[in-house]
């Protein structure tokens, strides 16, 4: 398996400032890795989010609640997401953009450390291990990626998956996705590649390209200033949620 550098779209800005959220979740120890989890107390089903290169960012946790409760209101109320904090220290946000040769150096050694999926995907086995353990009920498992999470979603083994606004995107990768998969592309990511992937998906998948969001709208770069942003932010959480309560 190789590691892949992030598209362009990934580096090119920083997120916005912070906005204050008060979480519906809570932060439970798993496998040594902080992890915040939110839904059902009694979870039949569970997902796992991997968040993008800036971490438990407030719209990152906002958009774990969301999904949680919309998957819930689809007549899946027995549903719980769990988002391990995969790095302890996110993303340099000072680093961005990287309009230096150290920054742009500093980036690339995040990618190809703390956020290669290669780095990740071992730890899965034993962050669902935990979970269980701590959860006897779940019996199914879906997988949801954001950003450079979109690789370990589509190397991985949990079924179902979606990926959103994929920074390291390689249609060779489809053609070991044995079911469908969600596919949710800004409008920043790379056509050709995106139309490639989903030419090698199986059938019944579903690809939509957010043509006018940037790389990131979904989580840590989500503007809930711009009406426009948020409506499309809470859109692309309604597509998953339809997906994860069909095939869950």
């Amino acid at each position: 398996m190789s590691d892949l550098m992030p598209s362009p779209a990934c580096c090119r800005i920083a997120p916005p400032p912070a906005p204050v959220y008060e979480q519906e979740g809570s932060f439970v120890d798993q496998d040594s890795m902080k992890t915040y989890e939110t839904g059902s107390a009694s979870p039949t089903h569970a997902i796992l989010y991997i968040y993008d290169i800036f971490g438990l960012y407030p719209q990152t946790l906002r958009g774990a609640d969301i999904l949680a409760r919309s998957v819930a209101g689809k007549a899946r109320n027995d549903t719980k997401v769990f988002m391990p904090d995969w790095f302890t220290q996110p993303a340099d946000i000072s680093m961005y953009p990287p309009d230096t040769p150290e920054k742009m150096e500093y980036i690339n050694n995040f990618f190809s450390d703390n956020a290669a999926p290669s780095a990740i995907i071992p730890k899965i086995d034993g962050i669902i291990k935990s979970i269980e353990a701590k959860n006897p009920t779940i019996q199914s498992w879906g997988i949801v990626g954001f950003c450079w999470g979109g690789k370990a979603c589509a190397l991985s083994f949990l079924l179902p998956a979606a990926q959103c606004h994929p920074s390291l995107l390689d249609p060779n990768d489809a053609d070991n996705v044995s079911v469908p998969m969600m596919v949710l592309p800004s409008g920043d990511e790379h056509v050709p590649t995106v139309i490639e992937f989903e030419k090698r998906l199986q059938a019944g998948s579903y690809v939509e390209t957010f043509e006018d969001m940037e790389h990131g709208w979904m989580t840590s770069k989500a503007d809930f200033g711009n009406a426009r942003v948020l409506a499309e932010y809470l859109r692309g959480y309604d597509l998953l949620s339809a997906f994860f309560a069909k095939r869950l």
